[in-house]
């Protein structure tokens, strides 16, 4: 659960999962305040006048000076110093704060630029995650799902009764058969997000998913549906036992290879594939390097900018902004913005080409003049 304000301009998280973690790495940044609720050890000296230590629970407000992010346990320490009265720590004290699992923290900003926002709701909205939908069907039965790497999220349930074909008339079954294609591909339209959703599997029994798959681009065609016709290639269909949600769930239709392989392509890896393959074919269409990513972006060439988190985490404001103000002005001139983490492996290649590059809508020949120090400023 989170709360944003404009005014105070915080935000309060309750991280409730290792991945969020790794969200809230990326989110902090030295100068921040974190009030969160940690322990302190604490002297304490009775009436004899000896000494001893107690740990307490208390909740502290810390200016942040140091940020420690522990891959493999997916711990998070952040140290800084004490920056609201507190009756067991000093002002100015320093402290070290681990943060917690199902544990509220409020993160407070003197800027909220627009990639820790994206960051904050892409962490908080399950349905932003989810690379994969299904739709499991058979006649008169869909269960439409997103799949994230965390959950399975059932995003509705369409159930109409079809009457049994009778020899000689099929009408009934034939019309109801139709209200219930209409139904799913509704159903599809409302609730899957295809600027997010990279494949959509069409499961069923039989042939009850050729039959809606030919309904449905049928029905698209006809009433000129761009969203529908434009991601056609991201519908595949597979074989599933029954229209059930367990189909799915029991890894039926996971562990499908042809699926994985069409996920793992449709990502940041099928990306950074096509950057290479262009700086190959056509390398004035490939850039990367800050200072010519920079140029190219003056000329509002840039049709995919790849970018890697590890930017974000500079501990210089200058420095930060001037990567937010180019995945800005890329997003405003049209272009697409894909942010690579730097704990996968494709994260870690495009960090090997200064962590920025661009695959550009047109050739720019002559940057022979950029700033040749671009090396030297992502030092």
């Amino acid at each position: 659960a989170f709360g944003v304000s404009t005014n105070v301009q915080k935000v309060t998280l309750m991280p409730e999962e290792p991945e969020d973690m790794w969200h809230t790495y990326n989110l902090l940044q030295v100068g921040d305040s974190l009030r969160a609720s940690t322990f302190r050890k604490v002297l304490t000296e009775s009436s004899t006048g000896s000494v001893g230590s107690n740990r307490v629970r208390t909740t502290l407000t810390i200016s942040v000076e140091a940020i420690d992010f522990d891959t493999q346990a997916c711990q998070l320490r952040v140290k800084g110093t004490n920056i609201q009265e507190n009756e067991y720590v000093k002002m100015g004290a320093y402290h070290t704060i681990e943060l917690e699992l199902n544990r509220k923290f409020t993160l407070a900003k003197k800027v909220w630029d627009s990639v820790v926002l994206e960051r904050i709701e892409q962490a908080c909205d399950p349905a932003q995650q989810a690379d994969l939908a299904a739709v499991i069907m058979q006649e008169g039965l869909a269960n439409i799902v997103l799949v994230t790497p965390a959950m399975t999220l059932l995003r509705a349930k369409v159930e109409v009764t079809i009457p049994r074909k009778r020899r000689g008339n099929c009408s009934q079954h034939d019309k109801a058969l139709e209200r219930f294609f209409e139904a799913v591909m509704q159903g599809i339209l409302r609730h899957i997000s295809f600027d997010i959703v990279k494949c959509v599997l069409v499961a069923s029994p039989g042939f009850v998913k050729d039959q809606f798959c030919t309904y449905l681009f049928g029905q698209a065609v006809k009433t000129d549906n761009k969203i529908l016709l434009e991601n056609r290639s991201k519908f595949v269909q597979v074989h599933s036992s029954s229209g059930h949600k367990y189909s799915l769930k029991g890894g039926e239709l996971l562990a499908d290879s042809f699926c994985l392989s069409l996920l793992q392509a449709a990502g940041e890896v099928k990306v950074l594939e096509d950057f290479y393959k262009m700086l190959q074919q056509e390398p004035d269409r490939a850039f990367y390097g800050v200072a010519h990513v920079e140029k190219a972006n003056e000329a509002m060439a840039i049709d995919v900018l790849l970018i890697s988190d590890e930017l974000f985490r500079h501990q210089e404001v200058a420095t930060r902004s001037r990567y937010v103000k180019l995945v800005d002005n890329v997003r405003d001139n049209g272009g697409t913005v894909r942010i690579f983490s730097s704990l996968h492996v494709s994260g870690e290649q495009l960090n090997q080409l200064s962590g920025v590059a661009a695959i550009l809508r047109f050739p720019i020949a002559d940057l022979s003049d950029a700033e040749e120090d671009s090396s030297s400023d992502e030092e």
